[in-house]
């Protein structure tokens, strides 16, 4: 399995350039690198030093910019590491190819472990709730707690996820005029999402190859013994919610939902409701 890379020098350097560009952290903040055995891993940490240790893990090709405009306030009593995922355009760099799950969660176990604390509450959206989630089945030595918001993984229909995503893809790539049709919070709200548009896009000189996770299995779901709360989207593109629900009630009784009248869009994690999901326990 090759590495996820960008195409050439050029590509690197201009998507860099409107990373930065893009970024405009609302707390301040520390550059941090810890070094994998499978390459290494960005974070920006931020927020209150002496609160609980938080982990974001952003949505597929988003990067930890997606976190901006929705942290500030709870970076007032948490302590925030927002990391570039590893096989992702961002600021990680791959080194060694990631083919599985398990190595999913080896990487993201030796950042936790190169990040200095005892253990994190991890907080993801869409891919990055399935990486904390993975993390609570595969490696949970240092995972205190779990937030996972809209993972879409409980509901085994990945071609309704890729359909979602190759629509999307398209609505970034049409003129400006179409894309002003799509009403805030909508289905497909994300894709003309300014700061997620332009980072997709920039992104398309990146060769991504990383492991996807499709789904868990019912062993797997039940295996899971830290504190996790699921935030479901009940319109969601890429979870059957009633189906989740019930799987959820049968196999894992322990794991909190909590279900609201929403896409899958980044109103999940509008400032307020993320900081009661993050801090209600």
């Amino acid at each position: 399995m090759k590495l996820s890379a960008f195409a050439s020098e050029k590509a690197r350097q201009r998507y860099h350039e409107v990373y930065d560009e893009m970024l405009d952290w609302p707390l301040p903040h520390d550059d941090v690198t810890v070094e994998t055995s499978f390459g290494s891993v960005y974070a920006r940490r931020s927020g209150n030093e002496n609160g609980e240790p938080v982990v974001l893990l952003h949505g597929l090709a988003a990067t930890s910019l997606m976190w901006q405009r929705y942290i500030a306030d709870l970076g007032r009593d948490h302590l925030l590491y927002a990391v570039d995922t590893l096989g992702e355009a961002g600021r990680s760099v791959q080194s060694k190819p990631i083919t599985d799950a398990h190595e999913t969660a080896a990487w993201l176990a030796e950042t936790l472990t190169g990040l200095g604390h005892d253990s994190y509450h991890l907080v993801g959206l869409s891919r990055g709730g399935w990486l904390a989630l993975n993390q609570a089945v595969h490696s949970p030595e240092r995972v205190k707690r779990v937030t996972a918001f809209d993972p879409g993984v409980f509901f085994d229909a990945p071609n309704k996820g890729r359909l979602y995503l190759f629509s999307g893809l398209l609505l970034m790539l049409l003129p400006e005029p179409v894309r002003r049709r799509v009403r805030p919070g909508s289905k497909y709200s994300v894709f003309v999402d300014p700061l997620l548009r332009r980072m997709v896009l920039a992104g398309l000189g990146f060769q991504m190859r990383i492991h996807i996770g499709l789904g868990l299995t019912d062993e797997e779901v039940a295996s899971i013994s830290v504190p996790t709360r699921v935030v479901l989207a009940r319109r969601s593109a890429v979870e059957d919610v009633a189906a989740t629900e019930a799987r959820l009630a049968r196999v894992a009784p322990h794991v909190e939902v909590v279900t609201v009248d929403e896409h899958h869009t980044l109103d999940l994690v509008e400032p307020g409701f993320l900081r009661e999901q993050v801090t209600a326990r």
